[in-house]
């Protein structure tokens, strides 16, 4: 005799598919046990379609209307339940393909009440009845496929027989195994091991783990998480699987599911498969020792899943990687996607599958953390990561720490082991000017260090279209575009539109101690990208050219039209960086400067002309005949009242007004008598500069000009305590003698 069900759990993110003839409670079920958004009801969409849920001439599109909800709910990740007969295997195939299409779990709840049970409910109804024959063609239509139903594609089959089963049952919500969006870390999130033993202790103890201890922890309560691929090629497996799995039993580490365990698996469970890439070096190992050590490698396999969504969602890893609509969700494709990466069935050069570069075209909120695909480093792009630095092949075993995004790595001992394809291919070179639609349409985000996810609306990137294709130079140089500085309150001060008042009071306010007071030098802002040869350039940038390097203005256009020019004073700043040991001390072999290029005239020199000069040329010529002619009019005994003392007052102010800009104009041959004045070292390898300190900035720049004064121009600056009154008005005295002075 079957046993009563009394629970039945379905999935948090999951179909349901309820099955009975009617009569036989399905909706009141559906009611009791579920939100009213989550059901989706055949006749409630007959209701909407055609105004009357018994009318049977709209069952056609009032279906047509409960597969569009289901795919819809499904695809944004919506628990969801069909309240429908579903007797049928052809009515439940489609909602089980709508389920395989956005890849979760269906779950059948089969209403098996005897025939005259459901004959009676129909019967006992007020609204509407359904007739006694088809009643009866469900409940045969029923009795016939159920037994197959685990066959059609079901994960679960829960089957009610009495009204008593009905009233007593529960439903409970599960989350997946993948699902550990509370589970906050922090981690340390290590890269494909393959039996590098030596590294993988040493990565541990580098990343602060006690690996003497049993298993090994972490004082600081972290944990590890493997991305998968412990096994095979490297000569420590047994080792590597020892340290694993005591870290996982003792709940220090998490691991998921790689390629490689997944073959293994396999091969210590007796299958058939092909002993290669490695998995000879395993299986020999693994049989020196225990039968029952085997086992338990086989069990600890067998329990991994193929990804985990962690940190309130803010964090996937999986093997191979996973794209955003695949994340949480559950089917072999999931499984297959996360372990191998998506492919076409077709070949490289070297005989092994080509994978769709997914993380080109991720935009996901999550950052995915993967392995899987041997690189020479790790980088991250479009908020995703690879860890796989290639260790067993002579290269690093790389962690990252999360929250933090540090990267942590050990060099190889040795290569153990000969890669099929080389680690380092040469980058193709996309032709300079040849850009990638992609870059710039749609919505897109921009994962920063400093400001975290950036989103650029749709309707912003037409503009940007325009202005890449026609005007900036090639997009992967621009990783910096200097924004608009806000300006401080307008003065209270008689006669001044600003004032260093209103800055110092802003800063203090804020909390801030100390500030930097810069001079402001009259020129063009500019952001020099460079490299150190054009090799670098082409590793670290994806492109070269004549000067390895750029100079935009801050709309990210060429700053001089002439690349001579261009590539001559970055040259010059090279020679600096040479001389003063700039590239060696923050080890990098490129730079990202923020800088002020002098004289004004070299790039505004049409907007002088234009709007400075002639102003000053109309003033200087109109104003002293004007004062000319009102002082004849006094000596003719006319009253002018104050006019005279204005326009003799505007006379000596356009003469201050034209040597105030003629101060930052002077000619220029090529770029002799061109001058840069920096004030920032934006970026170099492995940081975002931005985070140092001023002083550190200014002071490294002067190191730099004082190896070419002729080339570069000293900030002067002033360091003030808000504190310190006389710091303060010290520095207010400074403003205003530079600004008297133009």
């Amino acid at each position: 005799m079957r046993e009563s069900v009394v629970g039945i759990e379905v999935p948090e993110v999951g179909l349901v598919i309820l099955c009975g003839a009617s009569g036989s409670g399905k909706s009141t079920f559906a009611g009791k046990q579920f939100a009213s958004t989550e059901v989706v009801s055949s006749d409630q969409c007959r209701a909407l379609v055609g105004d009357d849920e018994t009318d049977q001439s709209v069952t056609e599109p009032a279906f047509a209307l409960l597969h569009d909800i289901v795919d819809k709910r499904l695809q944004v990740g919506r628990f969801t339940v069909v309240d429908a007969t579903n007797v049928k295997p052809q009515d439940r195939k489609s909602l089980i393909d709508l389920a395989r299409k956005w890849d979760v779990l269906v779950t059948a709840i089969v209403f098996d009440l005897a025939l005259d049970v459901c004959l009676q409910r129909n019967a006992a109804r007020e609204d509407r009845q359904t007739p006694e024959h088809a009643i009866r063609r469900q409940h045969k239509a029923l009795r016939k496929s159920s037994k197959r139903l685990r066959a059609q594609g079901f994960h679960r089959v829960h089957t009610l027989s009495t009204p008593a089963e009905l009233e007593a049952v529960s439903v409970t919500r599960t989350r997946l195994w993948t699902d550990r969006r509370d589970d906050m870390g922090p981690f340390d999130i290590i890269g494909d091991v393959h039996g590098c033993h030596t590294e993988l202790l040493a990565l541990l103890e580098q990343l602060g783990y006690d690996t003497t201890s049993d298993p090994i922890s972490h004082n600081e309560e972290r944990r590890v998480i493997f991305l998968g691929d412990l096994v095979d090629r490297g000569p420590g497996v047994p080792e590597v699987l020892d340290i694993a799995m005591s870290m996982v039993n003792a709940g220090t580490a998490l691991c998921i599911l790689g390629n490689h365990e997944n073959k293994l698996g396999r091969a210590l469970a007796g299958r058939d498969v092909h002993v290669t890439h490695g998995l000879g070096e395993s299986l020999e190992q693994l049989d020196k020792r225990s039968v029952e050590y085997r086992q338990l490698v086989a069990d600890f396999i067998d329990g991994l899943v193929s990804h985990y969504v962690l940190d309130g969602g803010k964090l996937v890893v999986a093997h191979a990687g996973l794209p955003e609509r695949y994340h949480g969700r559950a089917s072999g494709r999931v499984r297959s996607i996360a372990l191998y990466g998506d492919t076409d069935g077709e070949t490289d050069e070297y005989g092994l599958p080509i994978r769709y570069e997914w993380a080109e075209d991720y935009r996901g909120k999550a950052a995915v953390v993967y392995g899987h695909t041997p690189v020479p480093s790790a980088e991250w792009s479009n908020n995703t990561i690879c860890l796989d630095t290639g260790s067993v092949f002579g290269g690093e075993l790389t962690a990252l720490r999360w929250p933090e995004k540090e990267l942590v790595s050990v060099e190889a001992v040795e290569e153990y082991y000969e890669p099929i394809r080389p680690l380092v291919i040469e980058p193709v070179e996309r032709p300079p000017l040849l850009l990638d639609v992609s870059d710039v349409l749609g919505k897109n985000y921009i994962e920063t260090e400093l400001a975290g996810r950036l989103t650029i609306e749709s309707e912003r990137t037409s503009a940007a279209l325009e202005v890449m294709s026609r005007f900036a130079v090639d997009p992967r140089w621009l990783v910096h575009l200097p924004p608009t500085m806000a300006p401080v309150a307008t003065s209270q001060r008689p006669d001044y539109l600003e004032h260093p008042d209103q800055a110092f009071d802003y800063f203090a306010r804020a909390g801030t101690t100390e500030v930097v007071c810069e001079e402001k030098h009259m020129g063009s802002r500019a952001v020099l990208i460079f490299a150190r040869d054009s090799d670098t350039a082409l590793e670290r940038f994806g492109v070269t050219n004549a000067a390895s390097g750029v100079i935009v203005t801050r709309t990210g256009r060429p700053f001089f039209v002439d690349e001579a020019a261009t590539g001559a004073l970055l040259d010059d700043v090279r020679d600096a960086a040479d001389r003063s040991d700039l590239w060696d001390s923050l080890s990098t072999d490129w730079l990202v400067i923020d800088a002020e290029i002098l004289p004004w005239s070299a790039k505004a020199k049409e907007l002088l002309q234009r709007q400075y000069a002639a102003t000053g040329a109309a003033a200087s010529t109109m104003l002293p005949a004007a004062e000319s002619a009102l002082a004849a009019a006094v000596v003719r005994g006319v009253d002018l009242g104050e006019l005279k003392d204005k326009i003799s007052s505007r006379v000596a102010h356009v003469g201050s007004y034209v040597e105030a800009y003629r101060q930052y104009c002077w000619e220029t041959d090529g770029v002799d008598g061109i001058e840069i004045a920096p004030f920032q070292i934006l970026a170099a390898e492995g940081e975002v500069l931005a985070r140092r300190p001023h002083r550190w900035h200014l002071e490294t720049i002067d190191a730099l000009i004082e190896k070419l004064p002729k080339r570069f121009r000293r900030t002067e600056r002033r360091f003030v305590d808000l504190g310190d009154e006389t710091q303060v008005a010290a520095a207010t005295q400074w403003w205003a003698e530079s600004t008297n002075s133009g």
